[in-house]
């Protein structure tokens, strides 16, 4: 049995010989599911371009010896493993022995691939799922559980994600310096001196908190969408429940 599940919903939908009776209305798109699902389908495809496409570098002004204010870039991006992203020397001598190359703390790629891989599956079923609605309207039964399920995984992930980007921008940001054994060599100075803005990476997390409030909206309209809510009157009229007549 298949129970309440979506993904059996829309597999028995699809193997139901009323999917050939393809009748496509562009018009639903304008009703409440049908517009939800075409913001939802547009929100998750800003959530993982504004992180998976994310490339920035953090740079330092370096003098040691034989060097005067070299600049060092290190470049990273997603999914930010930013324990493999290397200061390399200033200069072919090493300033003079003194310096070894440092790299950057932290992996973030977990919470990174959660939240872009969620968006993307979001955006596959987004896609399907307004095929069948606005296509197969009459066979729509696919409900409740699902869109409540994804709601969660909304919460979880841009939560993790927005943790995790707090701590990429300390890890990119001045506090370097102070990790850098090679900046505490004698002789050897280091000025921070930028990072990549990380504006789009808080649009990312903006984008994964509105994908959550959509897709909390959605467990009502599906609610109201589907006969999930006129079961309970079916039910008692199917038992034979009516009011008393009251005696004149």
């Amino acid at each position: 049995a298949c129970g309440t599940g979506w993904v059996c919903c829309c597999l028995w939908s699809l193997s139901s010989p009323r999917m050939l009776g393809l009748r496509v209305d562009f018009g639903l798109i304008l009703e409440p599911l049908g517009f939800i699902k075409v913001l939802e389908w547009i929100s998750s495809i800003f959530a993982f371009a504004t992180c998976g496409g994310f490339r920035g570098e953090t740079t330092l002004l370096v003098s040691c010896k034989g060097v005067v204010n070299k600049t060092v870039t290190a470049a990273f991006a997603y999914p930010f493993r930013l324990n493999t992203v290397v200061f390399s020397a200033p200069d072919p001598k090493r300033c003079g022995g003194t310096w070894t190359d440092f790299y950057l703390v932290g992996n973030f790629a977990s919470s990174a691939q959660f939240f872009v891989t969620l968006a993307v599956l979001v955006f596959l079923y987004c896609t399907a799922a307004l095929v069948i609605y606005i296509g197969y309207k009459h066979v729509y039964q696919c409900n409740s559980k699902f869109p409540l399920t994804v709601t969660f995984l909304w919460l979880v992930s841009t939560s993790a994600w927005a943790k995790a980007l707090t701590d990429i921008k300390i890890s990119t940001g001045a506090s370097i310096i102070l990790e850098a054994e090679s900046c505490k060599a004698p002789g050897t100075t280091c000025l921070f001196v930028s990072v990549t803005s990380m504006g789009t990476l808080n649009v990312s997390v903006v984008f994964g908190l509105l994908n959550m409030v959509l897709w909390g909206g959605n467990v009502w309209f599906v609610y109201k969408d589907t006969n999930l809510h006129n079961q309970p009157n079916k039910t008692s009229q199917s038992s034979g429940i009516y009011p008393t007549p009251r005696g004149i």
